[in-house]
Parts: C-alpha cells; sequence; structure tokens
C-alpha cells in the first residue's frame, strides 16, 4: 500500500536527518546570530552586548543537547532551556537562539513526554516574563509576553499534531499487519483442511478399493481390474487437487478450478458405492465457498460410509432452496463387507461442522432410526447473492 511505502521511506529518511540536524542548527546559530546582534548593539533600547567565548558555548550547547534528544529527550530538553536562559541572563543578542528550543520541545512531544514538553514551557515562559520585566532596561508589556506565550503554543500545536498523525499511522500499520498475518492464518488452515478433505477421502478410496482388488484377484479378475481401474482414477484426482491446494503456496501460481457441486456425480461414481443423487430445486451458479463447502461435505460422508459401512446404499440429497443450500447424505447401514481397519477415526464430522459454521450454517450427524447414519447441513447463501438471484 502506499502509506506503507511511504513509512519505509521515512524511516530510511530519519536517521540521516537526526544526524544532519544538529550540524544545521549549530551552523544557524553561529553563522547568524552575528549578523542579528549588529543592529541590537546599536540600540539603547534593548541593551544588548557583543558575543564572545561564553555566548558562543552556549548557541553550541543547543545544538549538542539535539544530538541526544533521541535517547535522552528529557535531559536535552532541560539543558536546551538552561542554556538559552543562560544566554539572555548574559544579555546577548536575541535571534537564531531560539532555534534550539523549538527542537528539544517538539522531539520531546513526539518521544512521549508531553508533559515535560508543557511544563518546561511553562517554566521558560516565566523566565521570560520574568526577565522582560525586570532585568532588561526597558520592561516589556502584556504584547511581549502574548508573542512569548504564541511562540511556544504553536511549537507544542504543530508537535502535537505530527504526534497524532504519526500515531494514526503507526496504528494503521499494526492494524494492517495483524489483519495479514490473521489472514495468513486463516489461508493455512483453509489449505490444511482441504488437503485434510482431499487426502481422507481418496487415501481411503484407494486403500478400500485395493483391499477389493486383492480379495477378488484370484477368482474374479474382471471385478478386480475394475477396482484397480478406481485406484488409478482415484490416485490421479489426488495428484489434481493436491497441485491445486498446493500451488496457492506459490504467489502468482495459477488456481486450478475448486471441485463443487457439479462434480457430484462424478464424485458419486469414483466412490465405489451404490450412490443415489437426489437435486430438488433449481440448480444455479453458488457462491464458491458454500460450492465447495457442500461438495467436501458429500465428499467427507463418502468416505465415512467407505470406512465405517462399505457397500452400504447411500443417498445423496442436495436441496437448492431460496435461502439455503440443504445437502443430506444417509446410508442405509447395510454393507455387504466388513468395515476397514486401521484407517483412524479422522477429523471428518468436527471439520464438516467447521466448515458449516464458517459460512453460517450448521451441520447435524448421528444414526438413523431405522439403521444406518445421516449427516444434513443447511448452508445460508448471502442476501446480496440472493437479491441478485431474484431480479434475475
Amino acid at each position: 500500500m502506499a502509506y506503507r511505502a511511504d513509512v519505509r521511506t521515512r524511516s530510511a529518511w530519519f536517521p540521516r536527518m537526526n544526524t544532519a540536524l544538529p550540524v544545521i542548527v549549530g551552523f544557524v546559530q553561529v553563522i547568524l546570530s552575528p549578523a542579528a546582534q549588529h543592529a541590537q548593539l546599536h540600540s539603547s533600547y534593548l541593551g544588548r552586548v557583543p558575543l564572545d567565548w561564553r555566548g558562543y558555548a552556549l548557541l553550541l550547547v543547543g545544538p549538542a543537547a539535539i544530538a541526544a534528544r533521541r535517547r535522552h529527550p528529557v535531559p536535552a530538553l532541560v539543558v536546551t532551556m538552561a542554556a538559552t536562559c543562560a544566554y539572555l541572563l548574559l544579555d546577548f543578542a536575541y535571534g537564531p537562539v531560539f532555534l534550539s528550543p523549538i527542537v528539544v520541545l517538539f522531539a520531546a512531544v513526539l518521544s512521549g513526554h508531553r508533559l515535560a514538553a508543557w511544563l518546561s514551557s511553562v517554566a521558560f515562559f516565566l523566565f521570560m516574563v520574568a526577565y522582560s520585566i525586570w532585568l532588561i532596561p526597558n520592561p516589556q508589556g502584556i504584547f511581549h509576553h502574548s508573542a512569548i506565550a504564541a511562540y511556544l503554543l504553536l511549537t507544542l500545536a504543530i508537535a502535537e499534531v505530527c504526534r497524532v498523525r504519526r500515531e494514526r499511522l503507526a496504528e494503521r500499520a499494526r492494524v494492517t499487519e495483524e489483519e495479514s498475518r490473521r489472514q495468513a492464518s486463516e489461508e493455512r488452515l483453509t489449505m490444511a483442511q482441504e488437503l485434510h478433505d482431499v487426502l481422507a477421502h481418496n487415501i481411503s478410496l484407494i486403500h478400500v478399493q485395493a483391499s477389493t482388488a486383492l480379495h477378488l484377484l484370484d477368482d474374479h479378475p474382471e471385478q478386480a481390474r475394475t477396482a484397480l481401474s478406481t485406484i488409478k482414477q482415484a490416485s490421479k484426482d489426488v495428484l489434481t487437487e493436491m497441485r491445486g491446494v498446493l500451488s496457492l503456496l506459490r504467489e502468482g501460481a495459477p488456481r486450478s478450478p475448486t471441485a463443487g457441486l457439479a462434480n457430484l456425480a462424478e464424485l458419486a461414481e469414483r466412490s465405489g458405492l451404490p450412490v443415489t443423487l437426489d437435486v430438488t430445486g433449481h440448480m444455479r451458479p453458488l457462491p464458491a465457498g458454500i460450492d465447495r463447502a457442500g461438495y467436501r461435505i458429500v465428499q467427507e460422508s463418502l468416505t465415512n460410509v467407505s470406512r465405517h459401512a462399505p457397500g452400504s446404499a447411500v443417498t445423496v440429497r442436495v436441496e437448492y432452496g431460496d435461502r439455503d443450500l440443504v445437502v443430506a447424505v444417509e446410508d442405509d447401514g447395510a454393507g455387504g463387507r466388513p468395515p476397514e481397519q486401521g484407517l483412524g477415526g479422522g477429523n471428518g464430522i468436527p471439520g464438516m461442522r467447521e466448515r458449516a459454521a464458517a459460512l453460517g450454517g450448521s451441520l447435524s450427524a448421528g444414526p438413523r432410526p431405522g439403521g444406518g447414519f445421516a449427516v444434513r447441513a443447511a448452508l445460508p447463501l448471502p442476501s446480496d447473492w440472493t437479491t441478485a438471484k431474484e431480479t434475475t
């Protein structure tokens, strides 16, 4: 983003400015102060005296304190204000000497030492009022005091505005960074879920079909050939889907189309189970997340049937409603073969619930009263998508 580039540019510019600023302020104060005193020395009204070694030394104290303002902002502020007051008490000329207080006040506010900056400003203002009333030949009035107050308030106000802007930029950068980490975490969770679904279904299918092929190889080689063909297709599918998921890890890699409800017939055929597919309602394109979630729920349900009740008759119902999509998978539990052992419990049903809940839907899973197992998910459709459909 643009402000990120701006932050990086300023981050590279600040160290150079931190080194150059004391030199610039010192140069201005030492070189221009003699020019400023030229007119003041001939004015009996101001009563200024020529600069000597003490004046030049005090003019360099402020720039030296500015060099330490980053690590020691409050001591730099105190030293600069004290040096400026000493300079005035020695009756040296007004002028660039007031540049150092501006810089250290500004730095103190930006570094978070606002109380010290405001208190030192009040102390400096009181000193200037007392100095201009009792310590110079011609005492000053309210106009002079108001000008000093305006000078200090303007400096502090500008510093406060810059401080607020810097804090807002830092907060925006922090929020953006947290959002990036959150999105990256969600991407990793999504890829983990996708890999689980792809691997669990296809590897379970391969295992079941391999067991079938071994069982039928001697007595029914033709049926074993069918099982081996299913294994070949399942291994191809798992490789294809894994490439599609893993390609997300490579920036700019093309994303292959993700399986959706349009692929249910192919999924049912590959499962090796007697599946009846029942689709009701008006079939239409769905939001990508809901389409993918519906497919994965059916896929995981068929995987569970292959694991725990292989050979059972399965009915897959998909209902395209006006407000939601309903997906139901039911098996009769009358599998012709014993359940496969060693496939593990997996994380299938909790994973399906998480998918449904992430989309604002719900999922129920449990035994059927007449035997078998049933999974039912209701996934609400976004209101803007529903409205757009109705207008068409």
